[in-house]
This record gives structure tokens, sequence and C-alpha cells, in this order.
């Protein structure tokens, strides 16, 4: 009996030092950044792999979201425990931990077809009008230094404009996420009922996975942040999520 209850208490003492180290952890994301962050239900492939992944060690994932250029500023100054991404910024001198990638973005040049546009070097950029997400001139500014120093480069924070203001021939060349792009077009064509005109993609970069990664205040949760990525990668939890989203 005596041998029982020792083994209860020992197992009760377990249960309130993991209770005691799991945290509510306050993450900032961009607010217009669907498939990936979806505000109006807290859903999205980011926000759910993150979430999935922080859970794995009894984390709970408060998101909160702003403006993507306003992300790395909400992390400097401690608003949040964590941010999704930097947006080309380093993070260590404020106290920054890097996670692994929880998602990989696929940016690309995208233009309409007809237009027989071929860009494969900064230079054709030059005499094009380019819009952009939040924070592009920073990560790309061997593409993207020249042709805003020209007044021809914009950011617009609501992607599902890139889609429309291309389709309507307003701008030259949209730089986009591949995914996030198609997704919108796809939203749009739905919604109005006709067709977008083809567009032609141009890669123009390498995809680096460490381009984006979130970012921690705290040490222990950024490991626990990881161990639980690699879990839900190995338990096929990971591809489920995307393959929500992503599918038609």
């Amino acid at each position: 009996m005596r041998l029982r209850l020792l083994r209860q208490v020992s197992l009760l003492g377990l249960l309130l030092a993991g209770a005691a180290q799991a945290a509510t952890v306050v993450m900032a994301f961009g607010e217009k950044i669907a498939p990936y962050c979806l505000p109006e239900t807290d859903s999205g492939i980011e926000l759910e792999v993150i979430g999935e992944a922080l859970a794995v060690r009894g984390h709970v994932l408060k998101p909160v979201y702003v403006p993507l250029a306003r992300v790395p500023f909400e992390f400097k100054y401690r608003k949040v425990d964590a941010a999704m991404t930097d947006l080309g910024e380093d993070m260590r001198p404020h106290g920054g931990f890097y996670g692994d990638p929880a998602v990989v973005y696929d940016n690309v040049l995208i233009t309409l077809k007809h237009r027989n546009l071929h860009i494969s070097k900064p230079e054709d950029l030059l005499g094009l009008t380019v819009l952009s997400f939040q924070g592009a001139s920073k990560r790309y500014p061997e593409w993207l230094a020249a042709v805003e120093r020209r007044g021809q480069y914009f950011e617009q924070a609501n992607q599902e404009l890139q889609v429309t203001t291309l389709d309507r021939q307003r701008y030259d060349v949209v730089l986009s996420d591949r995914y996030i792009y198609h997704y919108h077009a796809n939203q749009v064509e739905r919604d109005t009922g006709k067709p977008l005109l083809p567009v032609t993609e141009h890669r123009f970069t390498k995809i680096n996975p460490n381009d984006y990664r979130p970012v921690f205040h705290d040490k222990k949760i950024r490991d626990d942040f990881n161990h639980g990525l690699a879990q839900i990668k190995k338990n096929g939890r990971f591809k489920a999520i995307y393959d929500k989203y992503l599918q038609k």
C-alpha cells in the first residue's frame, strides 16, 4: 500500500512539474498571409504547424495578428513571446532564439503570360513596376534595390490585391510565394466566376528554409518547439496540415 502511494505521489509530481513547465506562447503573425495564416478562423498552415509543434510538450499557442511589417517590431520590444519570422532582420541581438523552419516560402516573380517577359537577372526588372509582400526589399536587396531607387517598387500587405492588380495590368511583376498567389487566384476566380489571365513564374532565387524561421525569447520553448516539429513531421501531421489547405 505504501509503495503504491509513493508511486502515485511520484506520478502526480511529474504531472505537476510538466504542467508548471507548459506555457502560453504569445506569437506575432502577419494578418494577411493566406493560406499560411487565416486570422478570422485562427487557422492556416503555419499557424497549425507551429501550434501543434508547441503542443507536443504542452505549450499553448496564442496568435496575435499584426501587419507583416510590424512582426519584428513586436518581437524586439517584447510585446510578444515569439514571432513567425524576422523579415530579414537578425533578432539574436534582441534576445531571439531561432527555431527550425515551420514552413518554407517559395517566392517567385510572376508576370502575365501574354507579356512574354523574361526575367533571369536583376537588370531585367529595370523599367518594370514590381509589387511585393512587405519586407521583400530587405530579403532580396540585390534584386529590388535598384527598382526601389527608381520609385518602381511597391509593397502590399493584402496579397489578394497582388492577384487582382496584376490581372488588371496595373503592375508588371508580382513577387509572391507561389502557394499564396495561387491560393488567392483560386479564391478570386471562385468569387467572380471568371478566369484570370494566365501567368508565368520566374524562379529568381534558390529556396533557403532558414529565411523564414520562427524566433522565440525563451530558449527552452524554442527547444520544445523544435522537438515537437520533428515529431509531427515523423507522425504525418505536418503533411496532413499542408494537404488540407493545398489539395484541391
